[in-house]
């Protein structure tokens, strides 16, 4: 493959992950407005990320975390967003995601697809500390968005604090003061309703 080749298809797969900011997740915005879409959830994150990582006791390299962050979602271009919560939708979820990581990274020139499927698995499989990190952070700013809109997810899912708590649980290891905030915010959501116990 010649360089303008090379090029194009970097373009196309550049042109193809646009469609990213066309799907919507079950979280609403902090101010309540509307639904967060994957693409601002993916910058929210990268930005958690940096802001956040002096609170883990052994900090993973953290250009390896925003390239996990800023990958781990393209799948739902495809597979589509499944909410946290839905037991049926993630029956079939990790078939649905590889498929479409094999697609839309196959727009790439092959090295590239190589290197965004293994850094997209690493991510899903948390095989690393930078994974561990970037799934801990993921878990954590959908809690949040939860609780500054005063649970409108939660409530209009039913969601369970002991669902929320079994979510998080990752957090624990890699950023115990990370889990501790979190499990407070739990604790006093419960307290003003905005979570079922």
């Amino acid at each position: 493959m010649n360089q303008s080749e090379r090029l194009l298809k970097q373009i196309e797969f550049i042109k193809e992950i646009d469609k990213l900011k066309h799907i919507l997740r079950r979280t609403v915005l902090m101010d309540g407005s509307r639904q967060e879409n994957d693409a601002e959830h993916t910058w929210h994150l990268a930005m958690m990320a940096m802001v956040l990582l002096e609170h883990t006791p052994e900090p993973p390299n953290l250009a390896k975390v925003l390239n996990m962050l800023l990958i781990h979602d393209i799948v739902e271009i495809d597979a589509g967003d499944t909410f946290a919560y839905d037991a049926a939708g993630h029956e079939d979820k990790q078939e649905r995601e590889m498929k479409a990581a094999e697609r839309i990274f196959g727009l790439l020139p092959e090295d590239q697809k190589q290197e965004l499927i293994a850094l997209w698995l690493e991510f899903e499989q948390r095989q690393s500390q930078e994974a561990k990190y970037a799934v801990a952070i993921d878990r954590i700013q959908p809690l949040l968005h939860n609780y500054y809109t005063g649970g409108l997810s939660w409530r209009k899912h039913g969601v369970r604090s002991s669902q929320v708590l079994e979510r998080i649980s990752d957090v624990a290891d890699i950023a115990p003061s990370l889990y501790e905030l979190v499990t407070g915010l739990i604790r006093d959501a419960v307290q003003k309703g905005y979570l079922q116990e």
